[in-house]
């Protein structure tokens, strides 16, 4: 079985294909996503402030298989790994100035309720089982064996309901929260008062 807590080594990197490039600026749209904890939360209804969004593909389950490949797709593997690492920076994402975090898939909110309570995440999952944000922002997806459609690993930070600012791709995904949490205190320092 394998280990969905760690990253193999001599993973793919994916490169920018510019398929992110459009977001910056961009509203969120009216979209309302069941959550892990059985509430639905309206996309373009998320209150002023920050918030972190960050999209991946598939989690994987101890005891279930990933698809035939994964780690062969560059960005696909390490979405337990990024869940994590969003986890344990949480709380320096709020020092940063984050209000939410969210964390979104296609997956069920079943599915993802298990995640949230398996890896102990502070804070509730999205799930989006149509695609409905990718299609109304023309996100980047890819195909996997048994997945037709799955969310490319990127993250938005959205500033009082538009897109502020997007990491497109996003590797390795288990430093990742630690970027968005550079970043942030980077964009704090340029919009503070001299």
């Amino acid at each position: 079985m394998d280990d969905y807590t760690a990253l193999p080594a001599s993973l793919p990197v994916p490169e920018d294909d510019g398929r992110a490039d459009h977001l910056p600026g961009m509203l969120l749209p009216p979209l309302e996503l069941p959550a892990s904890d059985g509430s639905r939360v309206s996309i373009s209804e998320l209150g002023a402030g920050r918030t972190v969004i960050y999209l991946y593909p598939l989690t994987g389950q101890p005891g279930a298989d990933l698809p035939e490949g994964w780690d062969a797709i560059p960005g696909a593997r390490g979405c337990s790994t990024e869940a994590c690492s969003f986890r344990d920076h949480f709380e320096d994402l709020r020092r940063a100035g984050v209000d939410s975090v969210f964390g979104l898939s296609s997956q069920d909110p079943s599915y993802q309720a298990e995640v949230v309570e398996r890896l102990h995440l502070p804070f509730v999952m999205l799930s989006d089982e149509r695609l409905q944000l990718a299609d109304s922002l023309k996100l980047p997806t890819f195909s996997a064996p048994g997945h037709p459609r799955l969310y490319s690993r990127l993250t938005l930070v959205v500033l009082d309901g538009r897109i502020e600012h997007v990491f497109y791709p996003v590797f390795p995904p288990n430093t990742h929260a630690q970027e968005v949490v550079d970043w942030l205190k980077a964009a704090g320092a340029r919009n503070s008062p001299a």
